[in-house]
């Protein structure tokens, strides 16, 4: 499988569709991606706010700190331009944020997980919000929304926390003579994960993977650097893409820090860890 990292600049942003046969990939900043999947453009999780736009998340590591902790690659415009959906996977303040409500044309469509977050983004003036199920069809392409598991089962057996996690999902992508995409969201490693890895057989996997952590929790909300190695021993096949790192309080795990991981642990064939701006192409 031939895969190439490279680096985007303004002026391929805006150029950036793809073949229908291709899958371009372009990291935003933390969990927002830019995706060309089959020639139709997604917005995945956007968080647009500039550096430092809000405090830092109550009861986290380095809760003093603001977010997000750097500014966009690109200017909002470049972002959002040719942008045909956006996908929310769940409503957290760093994957929908003020900025995302104010920028983004509120005729776009927008996918989400279930009612509760349809009417939340419906609330804030979007008028074209559509809910995925296990098999969506928009352009050509089936969505599926897949499950996961925003924290431990020791932290979502704290009433008050379980609310603060709240849902959240992961989204397949399938199309015709094109690679499967699986965006795993903001979860841990669980028994979910390994099913739509056995089910669904995704050949690209996108891990939230910077080890977000909760104070008085020893465990992360999400994924970090040895689920990026369990992804690569149980999808084969996979190129492996890590992101949301290096850009809000509670996330521990950085870029530098997981490429030193990977090569270590010799799985850098196959794992990917893009810098916000660059677009990988597959």
């Amino acid at each position: 499988m031939k895969t190439n990292l490279t680096l985007a600049n303004k002026t391929s942003n805006l150029n950036f569709k793809s073949n229908t046969n291709q899958v371009l990939i372009q990291q935003i900043r933390n969990a927002t991606l830019k995706i060309s999947y089959a020639g139709t453009i997604f917005l995945i999780d956007p968080m647009l706010a500039p550096k430092g736009a809000y405090p830092g998340f109550e009861e986290t590591y380095r809760s003093e700190l603001r977010n997000p902790l750097i500014d966009l690659p690109y200017t909002i415009s470049e972002i959002i331009k040719d942008v045909d959906a956006i996908i929310v996977t769940h409503t957290h303040l760093d994957h929908w944020d003020d900025a995302a409500q104010e920028f983004i044309p509120k005729h776009i469509p927008l996918f989400v997980q279930n009612e509760q977050d349809a009417d939340l983004i419906r609330s804030q003036g979007f008028i074209n919000i559509k809910i995925l199920d296990n098999n969506t069809l928009f352009n050509n392409i089936h969505l599926s929304k897949v499950g996961g598991q925003h924290g431990t089962d020791t932290m979502y057996a704290v009433p008050d926390l379980a609310k603060r996690l709240g849902d959240t999902m992961g989204v397949i992508f399938q199309g015709k003579d094109i690679k499967t995409l699986y965006i795993a969201g903001d979860t841990i490693w669980c028994d979910e994960t390994t099913r739509v890895i056995g089910n669904y057989k995704p050949e690209i996997i996108i891990l939230n993977t910077g080890y977000a952590r909760l104070k008085n929790f020893d465990k992360s909300i999400i994924m970090g650097k040895d689920d990026v190695k369990h992804a690569y021993q149980t999808a084969t096949n996979a190129i492996i893409i890590a992101t949301h790192m290096d850009a809000v309080n509670h996330a521990m795990l950085t870029r530098k820090e997981l490429h030193e991981y990977i090569t270590k642990d010799g799985i850098d064939d196959r794992v990917l860890v893009p810098n916000d701006g660059e677009t990988i192409k597959i």
